[in-house]
């Protein structure tokens, strides 16, 4: 197949982008290099960066079977200070690709959807039926694509699957020598953090709240590897259907406290993970887990890694890029 992978220049679309080639299949990468990185992409891959909104004219040339839609803006706290940019560039900027892809007659999308659209679950683990109340704009905006998805899977016919990620963490480390990870320039996540604050490189490690309902105080997460991630993807659009949208979590089915992944880090990097425990943050619940039945029963999927093997590869790629 011939995939156009929109984000292909960010951290997860660059794993897709580089296990679709790996897989035999031909990329084409749209990326505008707002967070992307050029060298990112990997080599194989047709890239033109441009942003989503401008591929009317030229979509229609490039012969592409179906979309791997990863290009948004991902930053919770930011959305909150800036909700404007997150309904332009994930609503509109959306909208505005999918309309694109009906002039070029392409039927399939996968689109990267976001555990941010449950809010604060009632029940765990998280069913994709769960009540979608997102607490921030970014989860507001996810969910309008979600939505925008099934009204045009069910008007126009077109083949729609939302991946609701959970923690994505790890790294992909290519036959070719190429490794592909996180370089966020705001980093917000916990394990590239970590590790950065066990190696030294950055400040102790702020830890969010001591007296949650768990066992050990702290927050528990679902984390699935990036390259899991990316495998579900590929099997997303097969499964993908004329007329559906489907919506199906990706998670591990279970989880693991702050405190867990600390020691993980430790592990692996040989170092203790300095931290300064801090209050709770405002609308942080206690745990988030998956249930990913539905992607064992659609997409024939589990995740295979586990969390020693995202620290290590994620370790990896930071001592790599330091």
């Amino acid at each position: 197949m011939r995939l156009l992978v929109t984000g292909g220049a960010g951290y997860i679309g660059s794993v897709v982008a580089a296990r679709l080639l790996a897989e035999g299949h031909e990329v084409v990468v749209v990326d505008d290099l707002s967070t992307g990185h050029a060298d990112a992409v990997p080599a194989g891959a047709q890239f033109h960066q441009l942003p989503i909104t401008e591929l009317d004219p030229v979509l229609p040339g490039w012969g592409v079977d179906a979309v791997m839609h990863l290009a948004a803006s991902s930053l919770v706290g930011e959305s909150s200070s800036n909700p404007a940019k997150y309904w332009r560039n994930n609503v509109y900027g959306t909208v505005t690709l999918l309309d694109s892809l009906r002039t070029a007659g392409v039927e399939r999308i996968v689109f990267s959807s976001t555990a941010a659209t449950y809010g604060q679950p009632e029940e765990q683990p998280i069913k994709e039926d769960a009540p979608t109340r997102p607490n921030s704009p970014y989860g507001s905006t996810k969910l309008a694509v979600d939505l925008a998805l099934a009204d045009y899977a069910r008007s126009y016919g077109m083949a729609a699957v939302s991946l609701r990620f959970f923690n994505v963490a790890g790294a992909l480390h290519g036959a070719d020598g190429r490794s592909y990870g996180e370089r966020h320039a705001s980093e917000t996540h916990l394990i590239p953090n970590a590790l950065r604050a066990a190696a030294g490189s950055g400040s102790a490690l702020p830890l969010f709240g001591t007296d949650y309902p768990t066992k050990d105080g702290t927050c528990v997460r679902d984390y699935i590897h990036v390259v899991d991630l990316a495998d579900a993807h590929l099997r997303a659009v097969a499964a993908a259907v004329p007329g559906t949208h489907h919506v199906v979590n990706l998670g591990s089915g279970s989880g693991h406290t702050v405190r867990e992944v600390l020691d993980a880090v430790k592990y692996v990097t040989g170092n203790e993970v300095p931290v300064v425990e801090s209050e709770r943050r405002a609308g942080d619940v206690a745990v988030l887990i998956a249930s990913n039945a539905k992607a064992a029963e659609l997409l024939s999927w589990r995740p295979t890694r586990d969390l020693d093997s995202m620290v290590e590869d994620a370790w990896r790629f930071e001592r790599a890029t330091r």
